[in-house]
């Protein structure tokens, strides 16, 4: 199939008119006026307004709509979604008066957030939208080599799905891109604060969901419909990278490996020995996969287990290793979690670091957005403290930049931090 059927395929399947008006208004009539004293979060550069801060609307409206919203005094504030079912009341569109919410500026926010990857990060595969980082709150789509992603979690943003959709179709047709199918993975719990659906697959022609791509050099199968969120971690993408120099010639202990991306990483990088452990035995499944896929079965022994329960029998084993690798999922999710968290994260890098030989190193995480950098910091130097370590920080890193963080109020695009320490234990 030729690349200009087959993008006419994708349009076609997404129920896209061919006539749209990218100049057409989307926006309602009407309006958003907030309390007295409220709208700290949107005055400080964020995107959200809150369901307390809402004195008056005017004007008629439907719940996933447009709307503008002003101040208490009449000043104008921009336009967002709104959604009377969700705490998030208002998700902001943009801050100009005379800015309208059309189809071209819709396309035009897809172009930006396409040209900024194509400049900081290789967009063979990598995510294209991130949500309110790119100016369309509630959506990420993920590119798999030729195959798109997509998660959806806020209602005005679904209900213009196809339109970006198609948008970022045509956009990534003008570079060359043909995309060979779509499958949405909009089936996180979140929804159901929005009054939507879980809903999960094919927005294109069905496709073999096992997609192939490669990252760092290494091969993968990423199973976009069963998989964690939208098949795999791009945001870790530079951080697996950032292990090398320290895996060369090393013993390597590999903890919530998921399909294996550290541990593979490790190897190919030189390792001598990895253990690689995660207590699904499905993702233990798929990280035997890749490693046969990249000739690397002989150097990784895989293992389904508990970490929590495997760390301390590791130690009283008197197991060393010269790199111990931590990449656990999100202790919580919630603010009123964080205290249970960070006993988690003190818990498993004491563990950890019992486990590194002297001059070894630790490479630990976090993706929660509630585990803010500093709370990490001092958890993992508290656990330093226990296991009567010092840490020398090698690096601190963040999401990849695909991922990219907006210094602003309430804002869940800053989640990742990664550190790598050398562990000692003669100073």
């Amino acid at each position: 199939m030729s690349e200009i059927k087959e993008v006419q395929q994708l349009e076609d399947i997404l129920g896209m008119e061919a006539n749209t008006d990218p100049e057409r208004d989307l926006a309602e009539s009407a309006s958003v006026t907030l309390k007295k004293g409220t709208g700290r979060t949107l005055k400080m550069g964020g995107f959200w307004v809150f369901d307390n801060e809402v004195a008056v609307i005017t004007g008629s409206f439907t719940n996933g709509g447009i709307v503008s919203v002003q101040d208490f005094d009449g000043y104008f504030m921009g336009y967002g979604f709104i959604n009377e079912r969700s705490r998030i009341r208002i998700r902001m569109l943009t801050r100009k008066k005379d800015e309208k919410v059309t189809p071209a500026l819709l396309k035009k926010r897809v172009q930006a957030a396409w040209d900024y990857r194509k400049q900081v990060i290789d967009t063979s595969s990598c995510r294209i939208i991130f949500g309110d980082a790119d100016g369309l709150p509630g959506l990420t789509v993920d590119k798999y080599e030729d195959v798109l992603v997509v998660e959806s979690l806020a209602l005005g943003i679904d209900r213009l799905k196809d339109l970006i959709l198609k948008s970022l179709v045509d956009v990534l047709a003008a570079d060359g891109i043909r995309i060979h199918g779509i499958f949405e993975r909009s089936d996180a719990k979140v929804r159901e604060k929005e009054g939507l659906p879980r809903i999960k697959g094919f927005l294109s022609a069905p496709f073999n969901t096992d997609v192939r791509i490669t990252e760092n050099g290494i091969r993968y199968i990423v199973d976009v419909r069963d998989g964690q969120k939208t098949g795999f971690f791009l945001d870790q993408k530079l951080n697996r990278k950032a292990i090398w120099p320290i895996c060369r010639n090393a013993e390597v202990l590999d903890c919530f490996t998921h399909t294996g991306s550290f541990g593979l990483n490790a190897a190919s990088a030189g390792a001598r020995h990895v253990i690689s452990v995660d207590a699904s035995d499905t993702a233990i499944a798929q990280a035997r996969k890749n490693a046969e896929i990249n000739g690397l079965s002989d150097r990784i022994d895989y293992q389904t287990a508990d970490v929590f329960d495997l760390l301390p029998d590791l130690e009283n084993q008197g197991r060393q290793f010269d790199v111990v690798i931590l990449d656990p999922p999100a202790f919580t999710k919630a603010r009123s979690s964080i205290k249970a968290a960070a006993r988690g994260y003190r818990e498993i890098n004491l563990r950890g670091m019992r486990l590194v030989r002297d001059g070894g190193f630790l490479a630990t995480c976090s993706c929660s957005h509630f585990m803010d950098q500093d709370l990490f910091a001092r958890t993992i130097a508290l656990a330093a403290k226990d296991a009567h370590v010092r840490l020398r920080q090698v690096e601190f890193r963040t999401q990849a930049p695909d991922h990219p963080i907006l210094f602003a109020a309430e804002d869940d695009s800053y989640y990742l931090k990664f550190y790598i320490f050398q562990i000692l234990r003669d100073y």
